[in-house]
């Protein structure tokens, strides 16, 4: 086990490799069309949120200099999306929630704690205190104030911050161009009839719409035959690409036509990681363009696609928020024995605690659908029903 690489060892390479080959170029885009992209330039706020005093609640504003104690006259009433007019000393204006304070006033008291009388006037019935339920001109954001550094992945809390500053188009870096392809005689595509020995691709589909879902733009590249020199003319057909992203395996066998052209035409490294499911790692270059290798069973391509190939997409677009989010729950399970490699399980939250598919193979992709979560065991550990597990959540891995 000594001459495998951790989790850590692995993302650290891949990492060093992406900050080398930064995708810089950027364009202009819609607001609304952004989402998965991430922003190329700081975003300054260019107005005051709110940009003027606001009313946090439906009731009455005041100056409260001006009331000692007795009823108050009402002398006008304002709405979301009016301009009021200054206040008439000595008096109140009816307001509601979100509407501009009326200049002069400085307090609003809730309906709730307020008594209209018979002649219209109204009475507090509780102690007032100024600036109560008053939300200040630039509250929330201040003119000149940065938003969003350059670098955020762009999601739909940040589109409604985008949007709630008057931006309609937004600088983003390019869609990173990732080639997708498979290997091996033995896959065929959804829609067409079963060969004896062959299987449905579904890494192909897993693997488009988590591309896609990262703003990238992808390549269908196909699959790669067990045939050397159609293996050769197929990958000399991609177009230009920022990545070549694989599944199935590469080794040293007589049926590994891809590696055999990495070797001649590029380069190859094959990593042994630490880590269950996912062990074999393929790194390398075709003429030029960067090529990750996946393994071929759909269970192991989601775990090494989520640790690994996503973050290694995310810093080359100038991410650096890139730690997955992590928290501690109860195991619903024992691990008695130890194991070697870190372990990536399959689980879901049912009572506040993790509880695990039951079939935990690397081929099982239905434990994916059916989990929420992964739980991390790391090497050497056992664990009793109710201790502490890690569980990293599949919403933000994929």
């Amino acid at each position: 086990m000594s001459a495998l690489l951790s989790l850590e060892q692995a993302l650290e390479r891949l990492l060093a490799q992406a900050v080398a080959e930064p995708i810089g170029a950027s364009e202009a885009i819609a607001a609304a069309a952004a989402a998965g992209r991430v922003l190329a330039e700081p975003l300054v706020s260019g107005l005051d949120l709110p940009p003027w005093p606001n009313s946090a609640m439906d009731g009455y504003a005041l100056r409260l200099a001006d009331w000692t104690g007795e009823p108050l006259a009402v002398s006008q009433q304002i709405f979301a999306g009016q301009a009021p007019a200054p206040l008439a000393p000595g008096s109140c204006a009816r307001i509601f929630t979100g509407a501009p304070m009326p200049q002069g006033a400085d307090t609003v008291e809730m309906q709730e704690n307020v008594e209209v009388l018979a002649d219209g006037r109204v009475r507090f019935l509780e102690p007032l205190r100024e600036g109560r339920n008053v939300r200040p001109q630039g509250q929330e954001i201040l003119s000149g104030e940065t938003l969003l550094e350059a670098g955020t992945l762009l999601g739909a809390v940040e589109l409604g911050l985008i949007a709630s500053i008057g931006v309609a188009e937004v600088e983003v870096r390019r869609r990173p161009r990732v080639a997708l392809l498979s290997t091996g005689d033995e896959l065929v595509e959804p829609g067409r009839p079963l060969g004896a020995g062959q299987i449905y691709n579904s890494n192909r589909a897993l693997l488009a719409a988590a591309l896609e879902r990262l703003g990238c733009a992808v390549q269908d590249a196909g699959i790669l035959p067990d045939d050397l020199e159609r293996t050769r003319g197929q990958l000399a057909a991609l177009g230009e690409a920022d990545l070549i992203l694989s599944t199935g395996g590469v080794s040293v066998g007589e049926a590994d036509f891809l590696g055999q052209v990495l070797r001649e035409e590029g380069e190859l490294t094959l990593w042994k990681l630490a880590l269950k499911p996912g062990k074999p790692l393929t790194c390398g270059r075709y003429r030029g363009t960067p090529l990750i290798g996946l393994p071929g069973n759909p269970a192991a391509t989601l775990v090494t696609f989520a640790l690994l190939v996503r973050p290694y997409l995310l810093r080359r677009l100038g991410v650096t928020r890139l730690a997955p989010l992590r928290f501690a729950v109860p195991a619903g399970f024992a691990w008695p024995k130890a194991g070697g490699r870190r372990e990536l399980l399959r689980a879901r939250l049912e009572q506040g605690r993790a509880v695990l598919y039951p079939n935990q193979s690397s081929g099982v992709l239905r434990s994916a659908a059916w989990a929420d979560g992964l739980v991390e065991i790391r090497e050497g550990s056992t664990l009793a029903e109710g201790d502490a597990v890690t569980f990293l959540p599949l919403a933000g891995l994929i």
